[in-house]
């Protein structure tokens, strides 16, 4: 069920049943060359959708701009405040809350939103609104990302190039990965660290044109994978979801001052 193509009553009768929603986020920062601005924001969706459609569950609309301030050299690059991203996002969570839903997954395809949806969560999670929990589609499949890529970058690689090849018509350039690898940073390992410090603060400090990694590797059997390989995650994580009493998913009392069991009681 995708949120903006429903009715408000098909809502509240979803509500009476089930009370997850995926929220898809992203960004709108420059991918190199070669990718479109949208690449990150395209790929949540893809998946958010994905999953909404294998499990039934609630797909809202996808939030397209995200904390990018460190890609603004590049043209198009849009970007909120980190405080304002926080602020927007938590609150149409408690919109969420306010009609029913309890359980949030952000399927989230941009580093740069990483802590800020971790933080609203753990808001959330305290206050008792919902449980909220922020959801990376690459993060447990480095070992097919090593089996795919030799060299697969944290942005504008292969894996994001082979995802676009996948969910999206024409909108990868083959025709500039080689010029996207040849103008840009191959091994990321190697910069922007010196005596244990990480050393830098934007993409372009790295990478003249924003790129990461080996373009070259990308194809669109290695995105199918990969886009298998993170949907069958993400419809465990909802399955597994919703599967849970709330009162085990939201924040636990205090302990008592006075605990007793098996290692006996207090003394004094």
């Amino acid at each position: 069920m995708y949120l903006g193509e429903v009715t408000w009553p098909d809502v509240g009768e979803y509500v009476e049943s089930e009370s997850i929603a995926i929220v898809p986020l992203g960004s709108t920062e420059q991918h190199g060359p070669a990718l479109p601005l949208g690449t990150d924001h395209l790929i949540a969706e893809a998946l958010a959708r994905a999953a909404a459609e294998a499990t039934g569950y609630l797909c809202t609309p996808t939030v397209t701009i995200g904390v990018s301030a460190h890609h603004k050299q590049f043209h198009g690059t849009m970007w909120v405040d980190p405080d304002a991203f926080r602020a927007f996002v938590e609150s149409f969570s408690r919109n969420l809350a306010y009609h029913g839903i309890d359980r949030i997954v952000y399927v989230n395809a941009h580093g740069g939103n990483v802590e800020p949806l971790r933080e609203v969560g753990r808001r959330l999670h305290d206050d008792g609104v919902a449980f909220a929990t922020e959801w990376m589609w690459d993060r447990d499949l480095r070992e097919l990302i090593a089996e795919l890529f030799t060299q697969p970058g944290p942005h504008a690689g292969p894996k994001e190039t082979s995802m676009i090849m996948c969910v999206t018509d024409g909108l990868a350039r083959p025709e500039l990965l080689e010029a996207a690898r040849d103008g840009g940073c191959v091994d990321w390992t190697t910069v922007g660290r010196q005596f244990g410090s990480r050393t830098f603060y934007d993409a372009i400090d790295n990478s003249p044109n924003g790129a990461f990694g080996d373009q070259t590797d990308a194809s669109v059997e290695a995105g199918e994978r990969l886009f298998d390989a993170a949907l069958e995650n993400l419809v465990g994580l909802l399955e597994w979801l919703d599967a849970q009493a709330l009162s085990d998913l939201l924040s636990k009392p205090h302990v008592e001052s006075r605990p007793t069991g098996e290692y006996g009681e207090v003394e004094r």
